[in-house]
């Protein structure tokens, strides 16, 4: 295995989450529905779909700029099941290898086992309804959209053949809190290349538990100070998080990462990314020259950046020139996905943009 950067530290990398929202619904009966968000009435469309090639027209709500659907309308096609809990109002999504869990009580989402942020369910005309791409894409699926012809595409992505779980590590006591996911991969053929990943994953879960550990601590400590100097002084419990997103599961890689948010009890937390990608048939972490296999690559994705910046009209706090040989990456269904730590370049409200470069650029 590769060894760890020190940029991967969590003591010294600066840490903002991005959640993808284009929507899908599912429809339940009207006792079901009054559990989720309550919405006005929207109007109802006919749109364009094609679903494996298959054209469709299916009725859907936009909001937003956010395209809404029922969920059922899909099922048939799409090979997902959709089951719902009377007692615990929980809605199951199965299928692709995944389980996705929706509770119309407290609007959290859970998929493989791991709680993860989206958008809380909406209602109309009985009907629940949910994030066409934020689900979609979360299982397996990839979403297009053409603004021409308004129609809107779906395709199952050919993945490699291997589940994902998700483990946590969790503690809360002591003026702190903690809950961190790490997944774990079952059912891959190559079973010494499978457990070579799990146990990398895992020992890097727990490194970066310890780091944000330690941070925790001295907040704990500082919290004890404030409280002995006033009993009465507000102090805010420190926490530290960490999600896991798979962004590529394909042509014999897999690519993720892990967000790691840390809060020490002031406006706000801070965040960082910890992305890998694999090379399934070894379990090697691949860098980003290795997954490029082009000697510009540099040059190559420099030149993609500051053309999306320009064209996105990014706003900078510090002149971008270059990425590292050796910057951290991940990969998505479209190309190399290079991102901007938080202060980096952009304010703390602006995240952590993402520059994606195709694969095609670096052919």
């Amino acid at each position: 295995m590769k060894k760890n950067k020190g940029k991967r530290n969590l003591l010294a990398i600066t840490l903002a989450a991005t959640i993808l929202a284009t929507p899908m619904a599912l429809s339940l009966p009207a006792e079901h529905s009054a559990a989720a968000t309550a919405s006005s009435q929207l109007k109802v469309t006919p749109t364009p779909f094609s679903i494996e090639g298959n054209r469709t027209s299916i009725s859907t709500i936009n909001k937003n700029n956010t395209t809404y659907i029922a969920l059922r309308s899909l099922s048939n096609s799409l090979g997902l099941s959709t089951k719902y809990e009377k007692a615990t109002q929980m809605v199951k999504i199965e299928g692709r290898g995944r389980v996705l869990e929706i509770s119309l009580r407290n609007n959290a989402i859970t998929l493989n086992g791991q709680l993860i942020f989206g958008a809380a369910p909406i209602s109309q005309n009985n009907t629940t309804y949910l994030p066409l791409r934020f689900l979609l894409e979360r299982m397996g699926y990839d979403v297009s959209y053409e603004q021409a012809t308004k129609l809107i595409g779906i395709h199952a992505i050919q993945e490699n053949k291997l589940k994902m779980q998700s483990e946590v590590i969790g503690a809360d006591g002591d003026g702190k809190s903690l809950l961190v996911y790490y997944p774990v991969i079952s059912g891959y053929e190559n079973a010494a290349v499978q457990q070579k990943i799990n146990a990398f994953l895992k020992a890097e879960a727990d490194r970066n538990v310890a780091a944000g550990s330690k941070q925790m601590q001295q907040a704990v400590e500082g919290n004890k100070k404030m409280l002995a100097d006033d009993p009465k002084a507000a102090v805010r419990q420190p926490s530290f998080d960490g999600r896991y997103t798979v962004t590529y599961n394909e042509k014999d890689r897999l690519s993720l990462y892990v967000d790691y948010d840390l809060y020490m009890g002031g406006a706000h937390g801070i965040t960082a990314r910890v992305p890998y990608t694999f090379d399934l048939a070894t379990g090697k972490v691949l860098s980003l020259k290795e997954v490029a296999d082009n000697a510009q690559y540099v040059s190559i994705i420099n030149s993609k950046i500051k053309a999306q910046i320009k064209s996105r009209k990014v706003s900078l706090i510090n002149p971008f020139q270059t990425i590292e040989a050796d910057r951290d990456y991940f990969l998505n269904h479209t190309g190399v996905a290079i991102y901007f730590t938080q202060y980096e370049y952009t304010s703390f409200a602006d995240g952590m943009p993402e520059f994606v470069i195709p694969y095609r650029d670096f052919r």
